[in-house]
């Protein structure tokens, strides 16, 4: 599969109470053109990363409304769309969405402080791609199904058989129990989110011999 169809197939895919930012328009937040933008988005991220032959892949578990669903780029949201170019040579991500200012996450943000410090590509990814939200709340975040997942597994699995990552971080439990459903081994941390920002920058900098004091 390549990068075209590997987008073309992410993009058909629509389930119940599920947001794909690669086919839907949020009604708050986006303009007409904001699918194809962030289609465009990745097709630019994924193009670059393999091109730079990434052995790192970092997976958190969905999409946050404040993140990866504003500009289709797992754990990045809009502030840190700039350190995709300065960091993982990615050229020509733009922001999809209304408004002139950029929206923040926390998660990104963490993630952010030490892929900057991290002097290797890093594949971006989640066990679910899309971003799962509950019933009549479509900015909030929730956990995927076991069958949302099965239902996408496919694609965590044709990423990992691109990549052959030799260093796999799963950002908290789920994201490690998708790993481990598809048969890889990985390191399993911390999600930066809620408290964890500490614990998660620690772990990275273990993995990737960086100085504790980037914490």
């Amino acid at each position: 599969m390549t990068v075209d169809e590997f987008v073309t197939e992410v993009s058909s895919i629509s389930l119940p109470n599920v947001f794909n930012p690669y086919r839907d328009v949020c009604s708050k937040c986006d303009h007409p053109a904001s699918p194809i933008l962030r289609k465009q988005n990745l097709t630019l991220f994924l193009n670059a990363v393999l091109q730079r032959s990434a052995r790192s892949i970092w997976i958190g578990r969905d999409l946050g409304y404040r993140g990866g669903r504003r500009t289709g780029i797992a754990l990045t949201d809009e502030f840190h769309l700039d350190a995709l170019k300065n960091t993982l040579g990615v050229f020509g991500v733009v922001k999809t969405t209304v408004g002139n200012d950029p929206t923040k996450e926390r998660t990104a943000t963490e993630v952010w402080k030490l892929l900057c410090k991290i002097n290797e590509p890093v594949f971006l990814w989640n066990a679910f791609p899309f971003h799962p939200f509950d019933i009549d709340d479509p900015l909030s975040n929730r956990r995927h199904t076991v069958e949302e997942f099965e239902y996408c597994r496919h694609l965590l699995i044709e990423i990992f058989e691109w990549l052959q990552p030799a260093t796999i971080i799963a950002l908290g439990a789920d994201a490690e129990a998708a790993v481990l459903s598809i048969g890889r081994k990985c390191h399993r941390v911390r999600h930066p989110s809620h408290g964890g920002q500490s614990e998660f920058a620690r772990a990275i900098c273990s993995i990737y011999a960086l100085p504790a004091a980037v914490t």
